[in-house]
């Protein structure tokens, strides 16, 4: 529980002790009309007393709230920080006595902390690390990874697509962070989950948070958690979707899905790609490129240059069974964290909670 109150006309110590500590700062900002993560150097540069409002396929922001945080997310979680959406891998070149060289792309590692982090974020990020850093880990995943400095906020105005409550993560931020905030009218409740938050939150002009604070920073997390509509089954999803392979409501879905990919594309556990051979005009360099790719792109699912899943209803089936059923095999829980974003951002707003819903009632008239 946050034991530290930082009081709101003190808030741009937190970036001056970032600075000093050598960290570049993003925070949300406001680009084409949404709230994404940006440069910042102080309090001043932050989206302050905006609120969001999301349903299926709508995004809009409106003020007069008068806090900081007090809207659920935008399209960009802390992905792109940490899986470029394109980068070059590696490089060949040729010599001039004809032969080739190759060389690996050092991927550079400022320090940058992140400002507003949300605890459907952090969850979104643990199973990236899962995926890039388990095993042999991907060098360019990780030097990103290792640079940043999470500072969370814990959500208390939830959007109506929002569904963390339901997957169990958020909307209060438990792990993965190095400080989180809670925050109030008249500043914040502040607590480190590392060594090096434990470090920033001892520069800051702090003092004990009182009971009545800490009392009202539980509440509205616990309300934000009690507002939340949508929900998927608390039970492992696995088995149900792989015995609907043959439901016909997967084409009732196709007839909706425009498979232009949104919904991976925000996600913030996503983590397809593809990877190309990009020449240079004299033809003496090539790069290796990796950029973001989809389950809903025809070219992903291709065997010897035949796609294995041609329709759209093939890619939906793949995409949430994959996503809530065989990510139990891969990581042992869901892929879905219940950001949202994949309903708020779909063009035609397609909500996976609805879906899931329809086939379980598919499966009780049957």
């Amino acid at each position: 529980m946050p034991d530290r109150f930082l009081p709101r006309d003190h808030f741009g110590a937190l970036f001056q002790a970032l600075h000093a500590s050598g960290y570049a700062i993003q925070g949300p900002q406001v680009r084409d009309g949404a709230i994404i993560m940006a440069p910042v150097a102080g309090p001043d540069d932050l989206c302050f007393g905006l609120r969001d409002r999301q349903a299926p396929g709508e995004y809009r922001l409106e003020g007069g709230t008068g806090r900081y945080f007090a809207w659920a997310n935008g399209p960009m979680a802390l992905k792109p920080l940490t899986f470029a959406p394109r980068e070059t891998v590696w490089w060949a070149e040729q010599d001039e006595n004809g032969g080739l060289q190759f060389g690996a792309v050092e991927e550079a590692s400022e320090p940058l902390a992140v400002i507003g982090a949300r605890a459907c974020d952090l969850a979104g990020l643990s199973l990236q690390d899962r995926h890039f850093l388990d095993g042999e880990a991907d060098p360019h995943y990780r030097a990103r990874r290792e640079r940043l400095f999470l500072v969370a906020v814990n959500c208390t105005h939830p959007a109506d697509t929002c569904f963390c409550a339901s997957t169990g993560d958020g909307p209060r931020a438990e792990s993965g962070f190095d400080l989180v905030l809670s925050e109030q009218d008249s500043g914040f409740l502040v607590a480190a989950g590392s060594e090096a938050g434990r470090a920033i939150l001892a520069q800051l002009p702090t003092r004990a948070a009182s009971a009545r604070e800490n009392e009202q920073a539980d509440n509205e997390i616990a309300a934000a958690a009690d507002a939340q509509q949508r929900s998927l089954p608390s039970h492992n999803l696995r088995d149900f979707l792989f015995a609907r392979q043959n439901s016909a409501h997967w084409e009732a879905v196709a007839e909706r899905c425009l498979a232009c990919g949104n919904c991976t594309n925000v996600c913030p556990t996503c983590f397809c790609h593809s990877l190309e051979t990009v020449p240079d005009l004299a033809g003496q360099r090539s790069e290796r490129v990796r950029q973001w790719d989809s389950c809903f792109s025809p070219g992903h699912s291709e065997l010897h240059g035949i796609p294995v899943r041609a329709t759209t209803a093939n890619r939906y089936r793949q995409w949430l069974t994959h996503k809530l059923g065989g990510w139990h095999d891969q990581f042992g829980r869901s892929g879905c964290v219940g950001c949202g974003r994949c309903i708020t951002w779909c063009p035609t707003g397609i909500d996976l909670t609805a879906e899931v819903a329809a086939l379980e009632q598919e499966e009780g008239d049957a």
